[in-house]
């Protein structure tokens, strides 16, 4: 994540191209707008929510752009990927180990520290296989 409190634009700017070339990663304009809106503070934001943030009336990043971003900023490690449902994935800024609940009601996700969630034991992974994660998501909705 990029630090951007009392940071001067374009200090933010030279952060956020800093951290891509880090990973590898070619930082056109596109990305930069991207990363900058992700990487600002920890969150949880849909491929739609991104793109909406980032198009405004000087801005213009097509909706490939944007997914194909969010799917090189989670391969290099910039964020995860979390997977709530087929329908629906979120893009996380905070890649430290960590749990969700997922409010079914308001469709936003909120983290759990690993250590407020114990589990005993895991089962074996099937031979030549390690596990290599473990994202448990807590579905919640409003108590009536």
């Amino acid at each position: 994540m990029i630090n951007t409190t009392a940071q001067p634009e374009n200090a933010l700017r030279r952060d956020v191209v800093n951290l891509l070339a880090e990973r590898g990663i070619t930082p056109t304009q596109q990305r930069i707008l991207i990363a900058q809106e992700l990487l600002s503070k920890p969150q949880h934001l849909s491929a739609d929510q991104v793109l909406h943030r980032v198009n405004n009336q000087t801005n213009t990043v097509s909706k490939a752009t944007v997914y194909n971003t969010l799917g090189l900023f989670s391969e290099k490690g910039l964020i995860k990927e979390v997977i709530v449902d087929s329908s629906k994935v979120f893009y996380d800024s905070n890649t430290a180990p960590h749990h969700h609940f997922y409010n079914v009601d308001s469709g936003t996700l909120h983290d759990i520290e690993c250590e407020a969630l114990k589990v005993e034991s895991f089962p074996e992974p099937p031979d030549a296989l390690k596990i290599q994660d473990i994202n448990v998501i807590i579905r919640v909705t409003q108590k009536t």
